[in-house]
């Protein structure tokens, strides 16, 4: 139960916050969602099971929501928050914005810090050894490819930074680009960057995890926390049982998840690392010298040989079958359909059911890698032993400790794969999509993948059940005004204890805002709406100065944009043509300086961007943004659902376009004084029987169809 100390705590929190901020006035929206939080994570309505999903509108503060409930539970629980976004915008407005201010004026007494990736750090030893190429070079260390003379330059600015405490040593926060090839040279890498070796106690990933066991507050990515989570959590992050999860932006957890939990294998290129592995085993042994190493260096081998046996059978299985995979394409569908498809050509296994034979060897390609990975594990171990038993130099065995962690990252992920291709999928739930691709890139190679359809189920072994409670929020959770779409792809129930709230924006849609369904004549699936789009926006677009036109696909953007820029002059900033940043920066310069300002975006410029008050007051969307199942995960997906006797359109497609849809009418209203105009250019909307579903899903908009 909550008790009243804590309610206390959060109650004074809130009257300190509000008398430090400027026009604050206590929002209904806001002081019930605190008390709903903190409820939930108190076991208030379930003592087991204290999850809550919130879908809170534009303009609700939620993140002062969620901060204010969690904190001071947290702390008188001793228990840690964990803040999970997918995007960089939200973690540096909580890291730089919200949270300071909170510690400032709240009252409570916590430390917080931003959590990120190992490979986002500089190893330091690493950057030192590299800066020492030039005139003494380190033993064990070389670039795959001789750095340019600026290249040197810059190492030695980032070591002299580094050592100077002018750069804390992470990627994201040194000012100029550094190429990826460098980078990888000098990054952290959990093999060889080990904390307690002296030469790497000072390494600047230690030190952010140093900072990390202090904190009450983390702020990660998704990415992050599915990584800690697929090791069983508490292996990067805090355990799950000791932390409060706040997963903010919650809409992208099953993407994240499904990505993290697939694994891909190119055929050649395995083969051409595997064939490398015995003389890592080998090198190992060596630098070991213990007959200790003696066995698993010969067992290594052995095994490596056999498993390139079987993997060299499922390549000339492929090589033989493969006007089966990859027919030639038709002449019929032209030469531009060819060249554009000829590089990704694409075979998924129907119902992921793959052929007999395969699955034969994909079971013992995974025992086999299993025992590869098993060995080399063990070599690995008895090098560090080595090391500090002082047999074995630091520097000659680094190298090693990299090149055999790079090995069994490789051979995990090969594993992941061939465990995926060797399974039988259970009758009662859907089947892993598995798909082959022929790729082409310096040379011809086949690809091999697996991908679970749905991740409910995983996200409920790893994390709903484990941990002390969550808060999942973002303002498009909600699809044809029900939560079922979501809990479904996220693995929570009805009936288990979760909470599920809604909060609306305290904005007056009614008011402020206008939605028409202009008067179209074509429908977007016509050849001639193109043209009608040419004729009719230079129009629309006069209705104000500050206007956003979104579309659903590159190619219409672009082919509308040269045609108003030719026949009506106008001045477009497109994207693609310049970074997000320089368009947006651009365009309120225009409107700062009282001009016309118009953009053209698509989809990705739906979903974040703000621009508040007269920077946007006339928001024109060409098309519904349907998405066809172009990857394999969701035509797997679809055909399941076929299979299961559903309809795919009705349950994927029409749910997914009414969160993208509310997502892409939300960029209007930012703030609660913002006024303008929607308009809309497709009629499905009034003449489609979902039509109806989803503008009752979008905010109560003044609508006018014309």
């Amino acid at each position: 139960m909550l008790s009243d100390k804590i309610k206390q705590a959060i109650r004074i929190s809130y009257k300190a916050i509000g008398e430090n901020l400027t026009n604050f006035n206590p929002r209904k929206q806001q002081t019930f969602l605190i008390a709903e939080i903190a409820k939930t994570l108190a076991g208030d309505y379930d003592k087991a099971r204290k999850i809550i999903t919130i879908e809170a509108g534009t303009g609700t503060g939620k993140s002062l929501a969620y901060t204010l409930a969690t904190i001071p539970l947290a702390i008188s629980k001793e228990k840690k928050v964990c803040i999970s976004t997918a995007t960089v915008a939200l973690q540096e407005q909580l890291v730089d914005k919200d949270l300071p201010f909170l510690k400032k004026h709240s009252g409570l007494n916590f430390n917080f810090t931003l959590v990120k990736g190992r490979q986002r750090y500089v190893c330091r030893q690493k950057l030192a050894q590299a800066i020492t190429q030039d005139d003494s070079p380190q033993a064990g260390f070389t670039f795959a490819q001789k750095p340019k003379a600026n290249e040197i330059k810059l190492l030695h600015d980032m070591h002299k930074a580094l050592l100077d405490n002018d750069w804390q040593g992470d990627l994201d926060s040194w000012q100029d680009p550094v190429p990826h090839y460098i980078w990888q040279q000098v990054q952290s890498d959990k093999h060889s960057c080990i904390k307690h070796q002296s030469e790497h106690t000072h390494c600047p990933f230690h030190k952010a995890r140093d900072t990390m066991e202090e904190a009450d507050v983390l702020v990660v990515n998704h990415s992050l926390l599915l990584a800690d989570l697929e090791l069983g959590g508490g292996v990067i992050l805090p355990p799950p049982e000791d932390t409060y999860y706040v997963i903010d932006e919650a809409h992208h957890l099953p993407k994240v998840t499904r990505d993290h939990s697939s694994a891909s294998v190119n055929l050649k290129g395995a083969i051409d690392w595997l064939n490398k592995l015995k003389e890592t085993g080998d090198k190992m042994a060596n630098a070991i010298k213990s007959q200790s190493a003696i066995s698993p260096s010969l067992k290594l081998g052995d095994d490596c040989q056999d498993l390139l046996m079987e993997l060299q059978k499922v390549l000339s299985f492929v090589d033989n079958n493969v006007s089966l995979y990859f027919p030639e394409k038709s002449q019929a569908y032209g030469n531009a359909y060819d060249n554009k498809n000829q590089d990704e050509a694409l075979y998924r296994f129907e119902n992921g059911i793959i052929p007999q034979s395969l699955k034969n060897w994909a079971e013992d390609l995974t025992e086999l890698s299993k025992k590869c990975l098993s060995h080399i594990n063990k070599l690995y171990n008895l090098l560090m032993e080595s090391v500090k038993d002082g047999d074995c130099q630091i520097h000659l065995a680094e190298p090693l400790l990299a090149e055999s962690g790079f090995m069994i990252q490789r051979l995990e992920n090969f594993n992941a794969l061939w465990k995926m291709y060797a399974k039988t999928d259970s009758e009662k739930g859907a089947p892993l999509a598995r798909w082959l691709e022929k790729t082409t890139n310096k040379r011809q190679d086949y690809l091999l993948s697996a991908s679970p359809i749905e991740v409910g189920f995983a996200l409920e072994d790893m994390l709903w059940s484990k941990c002390e409670g969550a808060v999942l929020c973002s303002a498009t959770i909600l699809a044809l005004n029900s939560f079922d779409h979501f809990r479904r792809q996220v693995g929570l129930q009805t009936n288990d204890g979760s909470q599920y709230q809604q909060v609306d924006s305290p904005f007056d849609y009614q008011n402020n805002a206008k939605l028409v369904i202009a008067k179209m004549v074509n429908e977007p699936s016509q050849p001639q709406f193109t043209d009608e789009l040419i004729k009719q926006l230079p129009s629309l677009i006069k209705q104000d100065k500050a206007t956003l036109v979104l579309f659903s696909s590159y190619w219409q953007m672009e082919q509308v944009a040269r045609e108003l820029r030719d026949e009506h002059q106008l001045t477009i900033q497109v994207q693609g043509e310049q970074s997000r940043q320089h368009i947006i920066e651009q365009h309120k310069k225009y409107c700062d300086n009282d001009k016309d300002s118009i953009i053209f975006g698509t989809q990705s410029f739906s979903e974040g961007l703000d621009l508040p008050g007269k920077y946007l007051t006339n928001l024109i969307i060409t098309k519904l943004p349907f998405s066809v199942p172009t990857s394999p995960v969701e035509e797997a997906q679809s055909e399941y659902i076929t299979v299961k006797g559903g309809n795919p359109f009705m349950s994927l497609s029409v749910p997914e376009t009414s969160k993208k849809l509310i997502q892409s009418t939300g960029r209007l209203l930012r703030n609660e004084q913002d006024t303008g105009t929607i308009t809309l250019l497709d009629r499905r909307v009034v003449t489609k029987r979902y039509g109806k579903q989803l503008l009752d899903s979008l905010p109560p908009y003044k609508r006018v169809v014309e």
